[in-house]
């Protein structure tokens, strides 16, 4: 096979746009990197106020996950196993939270959640639990979305199968449909971690910036940028610990892709 043939016949023009999307992309993330006090990389990290940040992150953001995991596989099930006119209504249902603007998602569950919200009563807001709840509103829709396709790619055909050969429902589900979909099932559940500790404006609105109960990484860089809280020093030891959970994430789901080792 010729190299041509191998790679495409796009204009070799188009190389320079392209360098300087991709230069776009990556000399920001340079510059965080270069800007890393190294010498005091470890005490910004393992202070109180760092650990406190990535702690409450990493928790809720776990407590997040299960929670979409929860809910979200059996609605891309249903998603996945309606017709197409109400999969389009629940599929565009399932993904305004990612075209949404994140304030107007805190906006939101604060009108649904807060003191003088339709569950008011609950106390929901600016707690720990409101970072929970704030989380799983804008990372629900990545494992949904994820899980939804891997259902769909894979057919009813077994399930058919399985249902003529006396198989129940339940043992359809946990014997072919679920293994089937695993790979999109991680997927979707590492992005919708990476998502959830990611979170900022949904959880700045709805849970506040109080540090150990509120104050989550995002909300603790945010804060030490504008003269408060945690040192810069720590708040770009923070920033660099997220992009590394972001390229940690892209290697997982590239390793789980159907045809990752291609």
């Amino acid at each position: 096979m010729s190299t041509s043939s191998a790679t495409g016949y796009a204009p070799r023009t188009l190389m320079i746009p392209a360098v300087i999307g991709l230069a776009f992309l990556v000399l920001p993330l340079s510059a965080l990197v270069a800007r890393v006090e190294w010498s005091t990389f470890l005490t910004d990290v393992t202070s109180p106020a760092a650990l406190s940040a990535l702690g409450l992150s990493m928790g809720t953001g776990l407590v997040a996950t299960a929670l979409c995991i929860v809910v979200g596989v059996p609605l891309a099930l249903l998603i996945a196993r309606s017709g197409p006119r109400v999969a389009a209504i629940l599929r565009a249902a399932v993904t305004v939270p990612l075209v949404l603007p994140p304030m107007v998602g805190g906006v939101a569950l604060l009108y649904l959640f807060g003191r003088a919200g339709w569950f008011g009563g609950l106390g929901l807001s600016f707690s720990t639990t409101a970072v929970v709840l704030a989380q799983t509103f804008v990372a629900l829709p990545f494992l949904v979305l994820a899980v939804e396709g891997a259902v769909r790619a894979t057919g009813v055909d077994y399930e058919r199968t399985a249902a003529a050969l006396g198989a129940g429902r339940w043992t359809i589900l946990r014997r072919i449909t679920l293994p089937l979909a695993a790979p999109g099932i991680v997927a979707g559940t590492v992005l919708c971690f990476a998502r959830a500790i990611g979170e900022f404006g949904a959880t700045a609105l709805f849970a506040g910036n109080r540090p150990g109960v509120t104050q989550t990484m995002p909300l603790a860089i945010y804060t030490a940028f504008n003269g408060a809280g945690v040192s810069q020093g720590t708040a770009v030891a923070l920033a660099l610990l997220l992009l590394a959970t972001a390229i940690v994430v892209l290697l997982l789901v590239r390793g789980w892709r159907p045809g990752a080792t291609r």
